[in-house]
């Protein structure tokens, strides 16, 4: 039975519930469904998207960028006329603070795995004891079966020591998930890792395998670019755009609902104002907590209700350039775990994105907070300023306070694909075929957290629905 004419719900308004909306509104306009309808709670659409643009300072709250190899992110940008703002990061060298030193990340490391020698013998990050426990995965038996999900910590724990993972990869893919590398998923998170090492019986061997060889690296003379992709204008001008290609009466933002259930084969959205509205399909694109709240209805959902999620906050710090001196040549640095430090990591804003500064000042971004230990993001802006120059000011030469600052706080914004996390996802779709049919889940909080992931689950879930 086709599905012309049904009136289809999308809930949440991030970049997840935009991708959807976006796809519904090409849907529509080819006569493939009837009406559909995108609720927000908040008075803008965009969720984690927040850019400010001031005095020539494009300044993120949220996320920065994302990867350009993931390329639906750039075929939306395409879609809604954003392709020619595409602007790639500054390449430059990115460090690992150990204790109250920043080390380079040595060279040709995969999200901290070696893949070249020379580089990984002559790191100091690394004891000699540390190397020589590393080169152990060349001979290290595989510790994983096909189906068998364990945390990364105990995966690359096994395979490359603990120096290597508590000194570079933990830094390296905490500054992704903030979360816990002892905890997190390998089989929810990095996939690929596990499949290397079914492959090849070793990481090394097997990420070195898969980069380009030494003669088409040189082939390219053109100036490298770099592997992240952001708007000229800001993600938000992304958002905006989006949002200029919908319909004006299919967007409800400031609307609070308080719940979602199935009668009559039907679905009924239950708003805060005590209106109720019913569609025949909807996708849920909020996090997973709120999301469990609004199906409180249904058993199927305690996993969403349960699920871990770390709260962060990042401090924008603006300042004339000659009042700020960094030693090394670079576009910012992770903080390994063990150090005594507040902060998590730190970007040279105006090294990396030079659209972000206007000439003659310099921006620094830095993080805090981390999984078991957000005390911080609960102090006032000030206490957060004050920590974080304390860090910064070990490192580089800053003088004085900054021009203004932006303290942005995230309160348990980034899930945690924690141990089992793919298994029980995969137990909530069995459970909605079968009693819910008709609903879709999409969001960070399932398969991905980064935008072009959300963008492909927000656009997988209409892709379903006009399937069916």
């Amino acid at each position: 039975m086709g599905i012309k004419g049904k009136r289809i719900a999308v809930i949440g308004g991030g970049i997840s519930g935009l991708a959807a909306a976006h796809r519904l509104e090409k849907a529509k306009k080819d006569g493939e469904i009837g009406d559909y309808d995108l609720y927000e709670k908040a008075n803008r659409l965009g969720g984690k998207i927040q850019t400010e643009r001031m005095n020539g300072f494009v300044i993120e709250r949220g996320p920065d960028s994302y990867l350009a190899r993931k390329e639906s992110m750039t075929r939306l940008a395409r879609e809604v006329g954003m392709e020619q703002d595409l602007l790639s990061n500054d390449t430059g060298q990115s460090f690992v603070l150990k204790g109250d030193t920043l080390y380079p990340i040595p060279g040709g490391a995969i999200m901290g795995i070696p893949t070249e020698i020379k580089p990984f013998l002559n790191t100091r990050l690394l004891s000699p004891i540390g190397k020589v426990r590393a080169a152990g995965d060349f001979f290290y038996p595989r510790i994983t079966s096909k189906d068998e999900d364990i945390s990364l910590g105990h995966f690359f724990r096994k395979r490359l020591g603990n120096e290597v993972v508590d000194h570079l990869i933990e830094p390296l893919l905490s500054g992704i998930y903030a979360g816990n590398l002892d905890k997190l998923s390998l089989k929810a998170t990095f996939p690929q890792f596990q499949q290397v090492e079914q492959k090849h019986g070793s990481l090394i061997r097997g990420m070195k395998g898969s980069r380009p060889k030494k003669q088409e690296q040189k082939a390219d003379t053109t100036k490298s670019k770099g592997q992240f992709l952001t708007f000229r204008k800001g993600l938000g001008s992304f958002v905006e755009a989006i949002e200029a290609k919908l319909n004006p009466d299919s967007i409800h933002k400031n609307s609070r609902l308080i719940k979602v259930y199935k009668e009559d084969g039907q679905f009924q959205l239950s708003f805060e104002d005590g209106t109720i509205k019913t569609y025949d399909q909807v996708i849920v694109t909020a996090p997973p907590k709120v999301t469990a709240q609004l199906l409180s209805d249904y058993p199927y959902f305690s996993y969403l209700e349960n699920m871990e999620a770390t709260t962060v906050a990042t401090i924008a710090m603006a300042y004339k350039e000659e009042d700020v001196e960094i030693p090394q040549n670079g576009t910012g640095f992770v903080v390994a775990k063990k150090s005594n430090h507040a902060i998590t990591a730190c970007t040279w804003t105006h090294k990396k994105w030079e659209h972000s500064t206007p000439d003659g000042y310099a921006l620094l971004r830095a993080y805090v907070g981390r999984a078991g230990d957000s005390a911080i993001v609960s102090r006032s802006d000030e206490e957060i300023l004050s920590a974080v120059l304390y860090d910064l000011k070990q490192l580089m030469k800053i003088k004085g306070e900054p021009e203004f600052f932006i303290v942005t706080r995230w309160k348990e914004a980034m899930p945690q694909y924690n141990v089992g996390h793919t298994f029980k996802l995969n137990k909530i779709k069995e459970d909605i075929a079968r009693n819910l049919q008709g609903l879709y889940l999409a969001g960070g909080g399932y398969e991905g957290i980064g935008l072009p992931d959300c963008i492909d689950q927000g656009e997988a879930a209409v892709e379903r629905i006009l399937k069916r």
